[in-house]
């Protein structure tokens, strides 16, 4: 085995996807043992694992672990790499479940798993509904990276009293992030149009898992001060927020080929986002007719004529500008505590660009 070499902060998505598939190749023994029709269902995961996405939680965790001086303390850097790779897999499960929930065709431009694992099934000829069985086997595979995420950190060589510390965020940050999910489909299924609980769904389904819990995370692993916690974990909560913010915007006026969605989809999916609740609030005001046509439109439609004009009722009310200065006051607040963090000058000019490419929505 050759010798682990430490990376720096733009070497980590690499490495992450090295670690990824790594532990993966090393249960494919253990699943094929339970039969072919596992091992079949285990490619979708693999490939949803490893063939997309950034390694940003990954990043942040290792992030919070230099930041707090963790590559001067005792633990080994390759265990924390290997923990920090493990945020992948609570990112597979939340995003394999996630689009079955809002029955998405399309996940980063491919076809989503449970889409993926229907079409197979057809292709197969077998029998019962291929939607059915897509969707359960689905579900199952999230099930699974779920599991897998808390494999690979307890298995990952931290020591035991590395694992002790990283307990509080590793538990919170799971409770919350199905928690946000939870909150986000009872708001839809309400009709909910409170900012207060929609910014509440952006902080734990997003904000919490993306940036705040790795930050802390890889800070707790290092030992790091409750002090250099709270003020990482206030950079992450306000950029998080700000992401997620992005999105929203973006899940209505985005182009399909940055989002890998279709152009418009948080509208067909009813989705009660800050825009949306802001935007009902200005209409009431502005223009109660067309407030009236975007609530019975809202998750409604698939009409391109009436998905455009929505856009064009939350457009003339004045939200997505509201939207933009909060995104802009998240921004300057969360860099605001990473300045108090007094980190070193790489991981702030890391974090600082992290920022400002994910409040742009340009990773």
């Amino acid at each position: 085995m050759s010798e682990f070499k430490i990376p720096v902060l733009s070497d980590i998505p690499a490495a992450v996807q090295a670690e990824l598939k790594e532990f993966i190749a090393a249960r494919r023994g253990h699943v094929g043992a339970i039969g072919q029709p596992v091992s079949e269902a285990v490619n979708f995961l693999e490939s949803f694992v490893l063939d997309g996405g950034k390694r940003i939680r990954p990043l942040y965790a290792w992030a919070g672990f230099v930041g707090a001086g963790g590559l001067d303390g005792d633990e080994d850097p390759h265990a924390v790499l290997r923990a920090a790779s493990s945020l992948e897999f609570i990112q597979g499960c939340a995003l394999i479940h996630d689009d079955i929930i809002d029955a998405s065709d399309t996940r980063r431009g491919n076809p989503t798993v449970h889409r993926g694992v229907e079409a197979s099934h057809r292709e197969h000829g077998w029998q019962g509904s291929a939607a059915e069985f897509g969707r359960n086997v689905a579900i199952l595979v999230g099930d699974l990276s779920l599991i897998w995420a808390e494999d690979m950190l307890q298995e990952s060589g931290l020591s035991t009293l590395a694992l002790g510390r990283a307990r509080e965020p590793w538990r919170d940050m799971r409770t919350e992030v199905i928690g946000g999910q939870l909150l986000d489909i009872s708001l839809e299924a309400a009709g909910s149009e409170s900012v207060e609980l929609a910014q509440n769904v952006n902080r734990y389904k997003t904000a919490g898992y993306t940036i705040e819990r790795p930050l802390h995370l890889g800070a707790a692993i290092a030992g790091a001060s409750e002090e250099l916690i709270a003020a990482f974990r206030g950079y992450g909560r306000d950029i998080g927020i700000a992401y997620q913010l992005r999105d929203d915007q973006l899940g209505v006026f985005g182009d399909s080929e940055l989002t890998g969605k279709p152009a418009g989809d948080d509208l067909r999916e009813g989705k009660r986002t800050v825009l949306l609740a802001l935007a009902l609030s200005s209409a009431d005001e502005r223009d109660p007719a067309a407030a009236a046509t975007l609530r019975k439109l809202i998750g409604n439609s698939d009409d391109p004529a009436e998905i455009e004009l929505m856009k064009q009722i939350i457009e003339d009310s004045g939200a997505p500008a509201l939207v933009e200065r909060e995104i802009e006051k998240l921004t300057a607040s969360g860099l605001e505590h990473l300045k108090r963090a007094n980190v070193s000058a790489e991981v702030t000019e890391t974090l600082t660009t992290l920022a400002v490419k994910a409040t742009a929505r340009q990773m």
